[in-house]
């Protein structure tokens, strides 16, 4: 009775579970996305952060594949019953000592109640020798008075010394004094 118990098991409210979750990256970075199917990208997105690619028995390019395989020829996205489709082919590579049914829970396991990750989207770069440009302790001269201690920019309050412009020549040291001698 193991597929009547997995299509019980499909019909339940686990399943909405995961049809939330596959929405929520089916849209992920594209407000014109309906939900309803869900780009290689974002397949691929949901597959590393739910778990389902662990980088050694499901890579990215098994996912790739397997997305590849589910869709409609032509297409450039996948439904949700072709994202279903290829949990059945990834939860017997993901879980190799299971049943496909016990694989399939537990991929959905994986899934279920997950929402796209911000990972790493504003992170300042630390590659090639940015480190070394954007850390102030390293400053010198006038530019260390532009930050505080936390490495924070001051805007204009570090750059104090404005010049004094009331002279018609910038920074005169004699302003003023031109009448007086005469």
């Amino acid at each position: 009775s193991a597929p009547s118990l997995l299509t019980s098991f499909l019909h339940s409210s686990k399943m909405s579970e995961v049809e939330n979750t596959f929405r929520k990256f089916a849209t992920y970075g594209d407000t014109a996305a309906s939900g309803n199917s869900m780009t290689g990208k974002n397949f691929s997105k949901m597959c590393k952060e739910c778990g389902v690619m662990d980088g050694k028995a499901v890579t990215s390019t098994d996912v790739d594949i397997v997305f590849n395989k589910v869709k409609a020829m032509g297409a450039r996205t996948i439904t949700f019953a072709e994202f279903q489709q290829a949990m059945k082919e990834l939860c017997v590579k993901r879980f190799k000592n299971k049943s496909p049914e016990e694989a399939l829970q537990a991929v959905y396991g994986l899934i279920e109640g997950k929402e796209p990750g911000h990972v790493g989207t504003t992170k300042a770069t630390k590659t090639g020798g940015v480190e070394r440009l954007t850390d102030t302790r390293k400053y010198t001269g006038t530019h260390k008075e532009r930050f505080d201690e936390s490495g924070k920019g001051k805007g204009l309050a570090g750059r104090e010394d404005l010049t004094d412009n009331s002279g018609y020549v910038g920074a005169y040291k004699g302003a003023g004094t031109y009448d007086k001698t005469h």
